[in-house]
């Protein structure tokens, strides 16, 4: 799957730069799976993301570390 699901492209709208650069392959790994959502954790100096279990397909759960 060449395009994100369309819930990851709204969630990536407005962001900057960086923080697209940092989240997006694993938005990418996500929509080429189909299997799970994506948890983006907020960290102090910076940000991470991981595929989740938990978190369905072309869902997309911010939450602070």
């Amino acid at each position: 799957m060449n395009q994100l699901p369309e819930a990851y492209q709204t969630y990536l709208q407005g962001k900057d730069e960086a923080f697209v650069d940092t989240v997006k392959p694993i938005l990418q790994q996500s929509a080429a799976d189909q299997n799970f959502g994506v948890r983006i954790v907020v960290l102090p100096h910076g940000v991470q993301a991981h595929l989740d279990e938990r978190i369905p397909f072309g869902k997309v759960v911010e939450s602070v570390d």
